[in-house]
């Protein structure tokens, strides 16, 4: 489904354009406690603006006359053809903002043809969103738990609500210092959630705040837990939080079938290089073998259009889709959808690419403004 950038959706009596325009419009309609969870990163913070900054130090180099009045925006990932390279990011708590939630953003995933990442700490369980959306790409994100028995459950669990890949996030081992949440009362927004995954499994205990689960994470996970969840799951796995080329070349040893460069948001370790900085060793180190993905900071069409050509078979975005509900519910998240496909698809045009599986690193450079950051 693709949007018009000129629609109004409505929701406010000035037209939301853009994903700072809803940005914008989501902040002060969000409690203290939901902002610093959702809006913060780590330490000072470095990171999370430089997720964002930097695609900007990224320039495209477009080519001209080369037909682009059908733009095909369509790729393969795990061995499947998509309607599209963007993928909804794994956010847990989403009824912080919205009492619908998780299944409001499986609706607008729905209504895009976006696969929809699902956290293990939702506030939603992946059998309640499998059930109210059932003919939708889900992908089920896994954190491994210091009870082994409760991660295989999750894992069978998955599998059998037709859930299509498994996603384990390794960059998790303890919680980074999220000074903006310690500054707010966590607890007193513990109640929207997680009734998904984790309170299935027992896990969770009503009044435990956000950073109380992370006692409940194996911090001793290697790569021999990722080979052995390969070996117990009948889902593809990729493995999330992926930096580095020498990781990328593990994770493929150890027999994922995707990685996923990813910091976390800048909500982990601070000053770690940007998702759009660490791609391009990571695409080369794995040089076709297995699916690279990437997020962090993706917030124009234009910075999927870099990604892609930086060698990234698709993109994951989360907090513009929590900016959406926030916002409108089901309308809003759909509307982030929406647009972010809408400018892929002119970017994509005006960069002289009639297909998003035909662009490569021709088509962008660094840009004269980044100086000797670069």
């Amino acid at each position: 489904m693709m949007a018009d950038l000129d629609d109004d959706p409505g929701t406010t009596a000035r037209p939301l354009r853009t994903l700072a325009d809803y940005e914008r419009a989501a902040l002060p309609a969000m409690s203290e406690q939901a902002r610093s969870y959702i809006e913060g990163g780590a330490g000072d913070e470095i990171t999370l603006r430089d997720n964002a900054d930097a695609w900007q130090r990224l320039s495209l180099r477009p080519r001209m006359l080369t037909g682009v009045g059908d733009c095909d925006l369509s790729t393969r990932l795990l061995g499947v053809t998509r309607p599209h390279p963007v993928v909804i990011a794994p956010t847990a708590f989403q009824r912080l903002v919205h009492p619908d939630g998780e299944v409001a953003v499986a609706r607008a995933a729905k209504a895009t043809d976006t696969i929809m990442c699902v956290s293990t700490l939702a506030s939603t369980g992946p059998a309640a969103i499998a059930e109210a959306i059932p003919d939708q790409a889900r992908w089920f994100q896994l954190y491994a738990f210091v009870d082994r028995g409760v991660t295989r459950e999750l894992i069978q669990s998955a599998a059998a609500h037709g859930y299509e890949a498994l996603v384990v996030t390794v960059d998790r081992p303890v919680l980074g210092l999220r000074e903006r949440e310690w500054r707010s009362n966590m607890r007193d927004v513990s109640r929207h959630g997680p009734s998904g995954a984790a309170a299935a499994a027992g896990l969770a205990t009503e009044g435990m705040p956000p950073a109380d689960y992370s006692a409940l994470i194996d911090a001793n996970l290697r790569w021999s837990d990722i080979e052995r969840f390969v070996a117990e799951s009948p889902l593809p796995l990729l493995v999330k939080g992926i930096m580095t080329a020498e990781d990328a070349q593990l994770a493929i040893e150890h027999g994922a079938r995707g990685v996923i460069v990813s910091n976390h948001g800048g909500r982990q370790l601070d000053t770690v290089l940007s998702g759009a900085d660490a791609l391009a060793p990571i695409v080369d180190a794995v040089a076709g073998r297995v699916d690279v993905l990437v997020d962090g900071g993706v917030r124009r069409g234009t910075d999927v259009v870099k990604a892609l050509a930086l060698g990234a078979g698709g993109v994951l975005v989360g907090r513009p889709l929590t900016w959406g509900l926030t916002v409108g519910g089901t309308e809003g998240a759909q509307r982030v959808i929406e647009i972010l496909l809408a400018e892929l698809h002119n970017a994509l045009a005006l960069s002289g690419c009639p297909r998003v599986t035909d662009l490569n690193r021709s088509f962008v450079t660094h840009a004269p403004w980044a100086g000797s950051n670069q």
